[in-house]
């Protein structure tokens, strides 16, 4: 025991310096638990890149004289502080770690700041004045030396660099940029650095900030030429208000259900697999001619952009989940509803960290994120099945029970690839309609299969807005983010759509509100003109500058 203590001695004094920055990463590290990311090759790097920063500071300061020491390690620990102190404040306000770009926003949160600190949880502070302790007793504690090892300080920043420069590899490859994926890599997180909680977790709490601040004051932002300047002038020197037609207001103040239906292909929705959207099709403002943008992948998640902004990318469609995230929005679907006095919140199955919906979502315009995987208390696969959108207590309750009016924005996920018995979701719904003894099923037999999980998620909400007297005054605004591209088996295709040509694309859109007169319309059109036919319809003001797509019921649109 005294062998060990005498080996572990030289190292004492730079252990109790050290702990105020370990329990700082440490705390930041269980409140990120909270988020809902983790691969297991991030652990080592983000432990590493910690670890780097405390020796760096802690080995450097005591490189120097006790009151030069001191000064620099105050210094070192107060900015750090800070930085920790803000993250736990602003974290456990609003679910999302603090970034140095909202510095510039300061001014507009300001009037709040005093009530958000002084409601913070009380651990909070618990845990930053034994920080504080700490950090005042290694400052007491600090060890004499005669004179500046300046060699030595230089030996530790080249020491840190090297192996600053050399942990990021630790997290393995990044992803080329086209893979709609890339937000699960810890590689592609790191390099691109937009999204906080994703990034404090793989980073934690120290390269998190400088990489932050780095970011922030060092990025090549892009300038627009002048051909672009004039560009802009030109399309944006006149802003025309929407010119009314007789559709103009029809649903002004109902409330509105958007329902994003994953993979819902046309061949799909008929008397046998899907009654429920069969017979509201029917009894709706049909758009028979209607075409979802197929992006090769991230396709659903492009969709919910293309709907909810009025944008879509040409090229880089796979990093829209990804790069967008700090752009502004004021004519996004929830925005415009919300200027009118609407609340607005959106619902899937997966978690808000998928395709950063969550950060996404609320940077357009939503009140909140609901996902089925973030609530949890599932015990297999059937958060996958629509019904739960619906039978969840939870989602019913935002969904049904709060003060009219509101939009509500659902995306279903069960006709989601694998489209086979591989799929646990399939295994559930299977042994549900066949108990024990399953005939031999096809590819598309899964496929009607999962579309009607998503039919019978329609029938409990229609029953549901009846129970709660909401029925008649909510419009459903209903369309399928994407052709059925994800089946293995593409003669299944061949033998319900055109899939020589682009024709292939055609998918379901159609606007439901109880004792609409049905109306087939066969103007061209897409995800982007959905947005701005419902601002329309709902008589919100708006200027058709601002949309890329058109209000497919003006006389003066000719469809594409």
């Amino acid at each position: 025991m005294s062998s060990l203590k005498k080996r572990l001695a030289p190292l004492m004094p730079y252990a109790l310096p050290a702990l105020p920055f370990l329990w700082m990463d440490v705390f930041i590290r269980i409140l990120a638990s909270g988020v809902n990311y983790f691969q297991w090759r991030m652990v080592v790097p983000s432990l590493l890149f910690s670890l780097i920063w405390i020796a760096m500071m802690v080995f450097v300061t005591r490189s120097l004289r006790p009151l030069a020491g001191r000064i620099l390690y105050g210094v070192f620990f107060l900015a750090f502080f800070a930085v920790f102190f803000t993250n736990c404040i602003y974290y456990s306000y609003t679910g999302f770690f603090f970034s140095f770009n909202l510095v510039s926003m300061a001014g507009e949160g300001s009037a709040y700041i005093w009530n958000t600190v002084k409601n913070a949880s009380p651990v909070i502070y618990v845990v930053s004045v034994l920080i504080l302790a700490s950090a005042v007793l290694a400052l007491v504690k600090f060890p004499r030396r005669e004179k500046n090892d300046f060699r030595g300080m230089l030996a530790v920043l080249g020491f840190f660099i090297l192996l600053h420069t050399l942990t990021p590899f630790l997290y393995g490859r990044a992803y080329d940029t086209l893979r709609w994926d890339a937000w699960r890599n810890p590689r592609n997180v790191y390099n691109n650095f937009n999204d906080s909680n994703k990034n404090i977790k793989v980073c934690g709490l120290y390269e998190y900030a400088f990489r932050d601040l780095y970011k922030v004051l060092f990025s090549v932002k892009q300038e627009k030429t002048k051909e672009e300047e004039e560009l802009l002038k030109d399309s944006f020197s006149e802003i025309i208000e929407h010119r009314e037609n007789e559709y103009t207001g029809l649903f002004a103040g109902k409330n509105v259900i958007f329902l994003q239906l994953e993979g819902m292909d046309n061949w799909l929705i008929t008397p046998e697999d899907t009654p429920n959207l069969y017979k509201l099709m029917g009894e709706s403002f049909n758009f028979t001619e209607h075409y979802s943008y197929y992006t090769g992948g991230g396709s659903t998640f492009n969709s919910e952009l293309a709907v909810n902004t009025g944008f879509i990318t040409p090229v880089t469609y796979y990093q829209n989940p990804y790069s967008f995230t700090q752009n502004l929005y004021p004519y996004s679907l929830p925005n415009l509803f919300k200027n009118i006095g609407y609340r607005v919140a959106s619902f899937h199955m997966n978690t808000g960290e998928y395709y950063s919906r969550k950060l996404n979502h609320l940077n357009w315009g939503y009140d909140a994120y609901y996902g089925l995987r973030d609530i949890g208390g599932y015990k297999d696969a059937g958060y996958e099945l629509d019904r739960e959108l619906i039978l969840n207590e939870t989602f019913y309750d935002a969904l049904f029970c709060g003060e009219e009016p509101f939009l509500h924005y659902i995306i279903t996920y069960t006709p989601h690839t694998p489209f086979s018995s591989e799929s646990e979701k399939g295994q559930l719904l299977v042994k549900e309609k066949y108990g024990e003894d399953v005939p031999p099923l096809t590819e598309e037999d899964y496929a009607r299969l999962y579309a009607g999980e998503t039919d019978y998620m329609v029938g409990l909400m229609l029953e549901a807005l009846e129970e709660n007297g909401l029925l008649e005054n909510t419009v459903i605004v209903a369309f399928a983010d994407h052709y059925l591209y994800t089946l293995n088996d593409k003669t299944i295709l061949d033998q319900y759509k055109q899939t020589e040509n682009n024709l292939i694309n055609q998918t379901p859109f159609f606007i439901w509100s109880q004792g609409l007169t049905p109306t087939e319309f066969s103007k061209v059109n897409s995800q982007l003109d959905i947005l701005p036919t419902v601002a329309n319809l709902f008589g919100l003001e708006h200027s058709d500058e601002v949309f890329i797509g058109n209000d497919i019921l003006s006389p003066d649109y000719a469809g594409y």
